[in-house]
């Protein structure tokens, strides 16, 4: 590839490869390696590498990240409504709009066969170079990088988007869900807080905090969650989905304990 090429595919990806040689073959499709083979087959053992092997390791890098990152978002989510959403996130359905909108058509290394048979828009073709880019940042530049371009490229922005249309997978209210979680508890209800918008009118970031409240509303609050989307209702939800993954990790507290016995003695 040429070095302009190279820079181009960097700002799209959002990484700058520190060997050129695993970006490049994260790129190259099968059909260009056989073909340069057979151009040097006076040399027996001469082997080029293409993308199958990155595209098995990027396929398992993708199920990890998204399954952790799902795992922690939706605490509440039963296995199956976890598996269903990983699914969608992962199918290929999905991933080959994030190819196309990363333009990495425009990138490969195909043979002349698969050229002329317009390679460079199918979607197998496409998926696995994806999933290959993937492996490629992970091997440059080890799982924070792959992971941070996973949740960039291909999670959140597909979360946002189901969670605007209304999509069918199973996405929770999670203000909802902390409003009758906090009740279960005997817990005062949160406030949240806009406490920044940045950005043009067309293309505007809203931050967003949520504070767990101390039962008798004086004093600092318990926890702060704080997060930015692209609408206030995005950050809020994302600031709530925090805050019940904290009040799902720390111990019940004695006061909680108590209400819940209070309320079963009741019945």
């Amino acid at each position: 590839m040429k070095e302009r090429e190279i820079t181009a595919l960097e700002t799209a990806l959002g990484y700058c490869f520190r060997r050129r040689g695993v970006i490049e073959q994260a790129l190259t499709h099968s059909s260009q390696a056989r073909e340069r083979e057979a151009q040097q087959a006076v040399e027996s053992k001469y082997k080029v590498n293409d993308n199958e092997q990155l595209e098995f390791l990027g396929d398992a890098i993708l199920a990890l990240v998204t399954s952790e990152e799902l795992f922690h978002r939706f605490p509440q989510f039963r296995e199956g409504e976890l598996s269903k959403l990983r699914a969608h996130v992962v199918s290929e359905r999905h991933l080959i709009r994030v190819a196309q909108r990363l333009e990495l058509g425009h990138y490969l290394r195909l043979g002349r066969g698969e050229e002329k048979s317009g390679g460079r828009s199918k979607t197998a073709i496409l998926v696995d170079a994806l999933e290959a880019i993937l492996a490629a940042i992970y091997l440059d530049g080890g799982m924070e990088p792959a992971r941070e371009f996973i949740v960039r490229e291909i999670l959140t922005p597909e979360l946002e988007r189901m969670e605007r249309e209304g999509g069918a997978m199973p996405m929770t209210d999670f203000k909802s869900a902390l409003q009758e979680t906090l009740q279960g508890l005997g817990m005062p209800q949160p406030s949240y807080v806009l406490v920044q918008e940045a950005g043009p009118e067309h293309s505007k970031t809203f931050t967003v905090e949520v504070h767990l409240n101390t039962k008798n509303g004086e004093g600092r609050a318990e926890f702060v969650g704080r997060a930015q989307g692209s609408t206030k209702k995005t950050a809020e939800q994302d600031a709530a989905r925090q805050l019940l993954s904290y009040l799902a990790s720390r111990p019940q507290s004695a006061g909680a304990r108590l209400a819940r016995g209070s309320r079963s003695a009741d019945r």
